[in-house]
């Protein structure tokens, strides 16, 4: 099942509409999907090793501005439509958010969380309508995002695109 999938995702890669997908899915990630576009970067870049540049900047760019969507959605919309992403992820108490990043060394803090959901599996998500939620310097959160996402999809990109074909025959086996 698990080979089945994967050469369906290289199949997917290889297509004309694969960076428009990707696009997508890096951009609702950002305030709401649950699979990371890691799953889709991957086999892009065994597909296209030539093209991981694009494929990465493709994922960065879409990501940082569902990261903006999310924001917008914490800033403007948190109880209407934030809570509701909140409840999907099994978060119910978000009453210490504001108290958090508002007490001594809250701004760097919340900047260590943004900037490690930022590179890592962490919910992001939650990360960027909370950030508007509690009002964080957008210009920080911009920066952030893109500097955090962007290394990530980069160095995925980076090492599947010049380390493709080996990577390409473990995962085939």
């Amino acid at each position: 099942m698990l080979k089945e999938l994967y050469y369906k995702s290289l199949k997917l890669a290889s297509h004309k509409s694969s960076k428009y997908f990707l696009a997508f899915i890096s951009f609702i990630e950002s305030f709401i999907f649950p699979i990371p576009p890691d799953v889709l970067i991957i086999p892009m870049t065994i597909a296209k090793r030539e093209e991981w540049i694009k494929i990465a900047t493709i994922a960065t760019i879409g990501s940082v501005a569902g990261a903006c969507l999310g924001y917008f959605i914490g800033y403007v919309f948190f109880n209407e439509v934030g809570l509701k992403i909140f409840e999907l992820y099994g978060v119910d108490n978000t009453s210490f958010l504001k108290d958090k990043v508002s007490s001594e060394g809250g701004v760097v803090a919340w900047i260590t969380l943004l900037a490690i959901a930022g590179f890592t599996p962490v919910p992001f998500k939650l990360l960027t309508i909370t950030s508007g939620f509690v009002h964080f310097n957008i210009i920080y959160f911009i920066a952030i995002a893109a500097a955090t996402r962007g290394l990530r999809f980069f160095l995925i990109a980076f090492l599947i695109g010049n380390f493709g074909p080996a990577m390409k025959k473990i995962i085939e086996k």
